[in-house]
């Protein structure tokens, strides 16, 4: 059976142990040398370690029972895409509304700005230029065809804290 073939017969497993829960979906399913299975899930409010547990003994057990490699030798991997990993269905880019995004275009341009809207075209991004009196906000219409990538934009809040001076009279 070639890679492809074992791709889609793993992809069909997992989309079986998903069916009975639409919050969760496939991102991506891969095969890399010598059988190192890594499965990519998400899930509409997140993906606990326990969900991806769960999904990796039950998708182990599938791909014995059904003898996808039939010398047993394979290692698998099933786990949430991570913050730095690109976007890829519309379903990431919904669960994503309102959240920042780095984008780069397929014509090489590299745009900034917060996630207003998605769906089955592309998406709308308010992109904040300027500062003070002079800050504008611009609106982007990307459509998915025109997405080289895209990835949420890690924010760190910095907070500090004033010293507390308590005297005792």
């Amino acid at each position: 059976m070639a890679i492809e073939e074992k791709v889609q017969e793993i992809t069909k497993l997992v989309e079986e142990l998903l069916a009975a829960e639409p919050a969760y979906f496939i991102v991506g399913v891969g095969i890399r040398p010598i059988n190192n299975i890594s499965v990519f899930i998400d899930g509409d409010a997140g993906v606990t370690i326990e969900k991806c547990v769960r999904i990796n003994k039950s998708l182990y057990k599938g791909i014995v029972e059904t003898a996808i490699f039939p010398d047993g030798e394979f290692s698998l991997v099933v786990s949430s895409p991570g913050i730095d990993e690109p976007l890829k269905l519309t379903r990431q880019y919904i669960k994503n509304i309102g959240r920042e995004l780095e984008v780069e275009t397929t014509e090489g341009a590299e745009l900034e700005g917060k996630l207003i809207a998605a769906d089955h075209a592309g998406i709308e991004l308010d992109e904040e230029k300027g500062k003070g009196k002079k800050m504008e906000t611009v609106k982007h219409f990307i459509l998915f065809d025109q997405i080289k990538s895209a990835k949420v934009k890690v924010v760190f809040l910095v907070v500090t804290c004033a010293p507390v001076v308590a005297a005792i009279f």
